[in-house]
């Protein structure tokens, strides 16, 4: 039986990369805004620089939602009906109730032919667990073999992003108004890292923003021998005329083969909650 890869649009992949896992279907994330009834699909009718000029016009930040049971029915049945197995891997569960849908899904349909991995993590950090699936698919690994691989991966990863603005995780519910205030007094970037499928305030990063891009680069360089260099991301959240992504490239592309290093952009649903110039690098760790 051919195996069915599924995902969804938080693992901010681009174009180029979307075909070389070959999904059968990218399940996009719902944005809101306030006062406003129409649901906004992630990638689909909905970019990241539409949402940042609609913040600074409403002074307000959208809400995200999770991808519905129903729709996991909708595709796992599809695929099922096609003679294929299906294997998703999406958002981690301790960031959105988007994996425990698939679970109710599966439950439902009780077949064996379904295996979901929990990413335990968020944007490339899925990213990196999909090109990794894709490989054992064409290997020839069977569905069961490739969830106890991904899963290993999935606790063998480094995900963490600077954050420029404290706007929006302030208006998000994720900061306090002392923390804003001072935050932006002192210039603190915080850094954001997935510790046991949650986000986590690692350091905060007093001064210039490169000063906490350069933490995450003099970390990357810190593991460099345990990192899986297969692929190595490197995610900004934009807007489209930003190049923050070229400081971290320009330092760190001598370390990894050339064509593993990967620039994305992040997509609408971390882009709502982290707002503009938010940028990480993203790598797993290598395996037995």
């Amino acid at each position: 039986m051919a195996i069915s890869l599924i995902t969804d649009t938080l693992c901010d992949l681009s174009k180029e990369l979307y075909d070389v896992v070959k999904c059968a279907a990218v399940l996009p994330l719902i944005v809101n805004f306030k006062g406003d009834e129409k649901e906004y699909y992630d990638g689909v009718d909905i970019t990241p620089d539409e949402i940042y000029k609609r913040v600074e016009k409403e002074k307000s930040t959208p809400k995200t939602a999770a991808i519905s049971v129903q729709r996991f029915l909708e595709v796992f049945k599809k695929e099922l009906e096609k003679g294929n197995q299906v294997f998703y891997v999406g958002t981690g569960s301790g960031i959105s109730s988007t994996f425990q849908n698939a679970v109710l899904a599966k439950n439902q349909l009780n077949s064996d032919d379904i295996e979901l991995s929990d990413s335990k993590t968020l944007s490339t950090g899925i990213g990196l667990l999909l090109l990794k699936a894709r490989k054992y698919i064409d290997e020839g690994k069977n569905i069961h073999e490739i969830k106890e691989l991904i899963d290993k991966h999935a606790d063998n990863s480094s995900v963490k992003f600077c954050v420029d603005v404290l706007d929006y995780l302030y208006k998000g519910g994720r900061c306090s108004t002392a923390a804003f205030l001072m935050g932006n007094f002192l210039h603190i970037h915080p850094i954001i890292k997935v510790v046991n499928n949650k986000l986590i305030v690692e350091k905060k990063v007093r001064g210039k923003y490169e000063k906490a891009m350069d933490e995450q680069i003099n970390e990357f360089k810190n593991d460099l021998h345990k990192i899986d260099m297969e692929n190595v991301f490197i995610t900004h959240s934009g807007p489209s005329d930003c190049k923050d992504y070229e400081y971290i490239k320009e330092r760190i592309e001598k370390y990894v083969p050339k064509g593993h290093l990967h620039i994305t952009r992040a997509g609408a649903t971390v882009s709502s909650h982290c707002g503009p110039r938010t940028i990480g690098i993203l790598y797993l760790f290598k395996v037995k």
